[in-house]
C-alpha cells in the first residue's frame, strides 16, 4: 500500500497556533475530568456494581484523562519536563484502571454472542447486571459450547468483579489524590516552557500525523490480506500465554490514530471537522483490539485443567473465529486507509 500523508491538521492558510489553543485545550478536559470525578462520587461509585450514570462518568473521566496524557505527549517540547514527565503515567494508570471494569463485561458479551452464533441460537443471552448473575447460552447450543460459556462467564465475571473492586481502591487511594490535585491545578494553570508562547504548534501535530502515517505503512498488510491467519491460531493455543505478536504493531497504529485525533481536536478548537478517514479507521483498529482479547481469552479458558474434551473443543472454535475477526478488522482498516488515499491523491 502505498504511503499517504494525512492533512495538516490546521488550514494552511491560517496563522500560527500558538499554546493558548494548547493551553486552553488542557484546561478544558482538567475540567471535565473534575465534573466527571464528582458525578461519579454522586451516582453510586461505591455500589456493588456502579449506576448506569456512575458507569458512564467513569468512561467521562477515562475520556478525559487519555486526552490530558495523549496532548502531554504530543506537546511536551511545551510543557514543563518533570512536570509533564510525572503526570503521564498516573493518568495512563488511571485510565487503565478504570478500563478494566468495562473491559471484562464486554469480553464476556462478545464471547457468548459469538459462542451463540457458532452453535446456531439466534438469541443472545441477556448479560449480568451484577456480580452474582451467570447467564449461560441455551437453546440450540451443544453442551460443549454451553459449558464453554458457563466457563468464560465464570471467569469473565470474576474478573470484572475484581476489576470493579480495583477501580473504587484506585479511586479512593492517595495516589489518585495526587492525580486529582494535579489535574485540578491543571484545571487553572498549566505549566509551560518560556518558549513556549513563541512556538506555533503546527509542527508538533504534524509529527504526531507522520508517525502515524509511519506506523501504517510498516503494517503487515500482506498478511492481513489473507482471509485467515493459521499462524495466529497455532500461537493462540499453544502453552505460550504471551500476548499474540503479529497484534502488537495494529495496535500501536491504534495508540497513534488516537493521538492524531487529539491534536486533531486540539488545533481546531469547537470547529474540529468529521474525518470519515479516522473515524472508519479507529473503528475497525477498535473492533481488531476486542476480537484479539476475547481471542486471548478463548485460549485462556482452553488451557483450564481437567476440562472436559468437548468444552476444549468448542473453545478453540470460538478462538478460531474470534483470529478470523481480527483478521476481517485489519482488513476492514486496510479498505477505509486505501479508500481515503485514492480519494485524495
Amino acid at each position: 500500500m502505498a504511503q499517504q500523508h494525512l492533512d495538516p491538521p490546521t488550514d494552511p492558510t491560517a496563522g500560527p497556533v500558538t499554546s493558548d489553543a494548547l493551553a486552553g485545550y488542557l484546561r478544558a478536559q482538567a475540567t471535565e475530568f473534575l465534573r466527571s470525578l464528582r458525578q461519579h462520587r454522586e451516582t453510586g461509585a461505591g455500589a456493588a456494581s456502579g449506576s448506569a450514570e456512575s458507569v458512564a462518568a467513569a468512561r467521562a473521566l477515562r475520556r478525559s484523562a487519555r486526552r490530558i496524557s495523549g496532548s502531554l505527549h504530543t506537546f511536551r517540547p511545551l510543557l514543563d519536563t518533570d512536570w509533564s514527565e510525572g503526570m503521564r503515567p498516573e493518568l495512563a494508570w488511571l485510565s487503565g484502571t478504570l478500563a478494566r471494569e468495562h473491559a471484562y463485561g464486554a469480553r464476556l458479551e462478545r464471547l457468548l454472542g459469538a459462542l451463540n452464533r457458532l452453535s446456531g441460537s439466534a438469541a443472545l443471552p441477556s448479560q449480568a447486571s451484577g456480580a452474582n448473575a451467570h447467564p449461560t447460552p441455551k437453546g440450540t447450543l451443544t453442551v460443549g459450547a454451553a459449558k464453554a460459556g458457563a466457563l468464560l462467564d465464570r471467569q469473565l465475571t470474576l474478573a470484572r468483579t475484581r476489576a470493579h473492586s480495583a477501580a473504587l481502591q484506585a479511586l479512593g487511594s492517595s495516589r489518585f489524590h495526587a492525580v486529582a490535585d494535579s489535574v485540578a491545578v491543571l484545571a487553572s494553570e498549566v505549566p509551560l516552557t518560556p518558549a513556549a508562547p513563541a512556538t506555533d504548534l503546527r509542527p508538533l501535530a504534524a509529527a504526531a500525523a507522520d508517525r502515524l502515517t509511519d506506523a501504517v505503512a510498516a503494517l503487515p498488510l500482506v498478511t492481513a490480506g489473507h482471509p485467515y491467519n493459521a499462524q495466529a491460531l497455532v500461537h493462540g493455543l499453544s502453552a505460550d500465554t504471551a500476548p499474540q505478536p503479529q497484534d502488537a504493531p495494529w495496535h500501536q497504529v491504534r495508540l497513534l490514530l488516537r493521538l492524531h485525533r487529539y491534536a486533531r481536536e486540539l488545533m481546531y478548537g469547537d470547529e474540529c471537522p468529521t474525518d470519515v478517514r479516522l473515524l472508519a479507521a479507529g473503528q475497525a483498529l477498535n473492533r481488531h483490539r476486542d476480537a484479539a482479547e476475547a481471542a486471548s481469552a478463548a485460549a485462556s479458558a482452553a488451557r483450564t485443567p481437567r476440562i472436559a474434551p468437548a468444552t476444549a473443543y468448542a473453545l478453540g472454535v470460538l478462538h478460531a473465529d474470534q483470529r478470523h475477526e481480527v483478521e476481517a478488522a485489519r482488513f476492514a482498516f486496510q479498505q477505509a486507509w486505501q479508500k481515503e488515499a485514492v480519494r485524495t491523491l
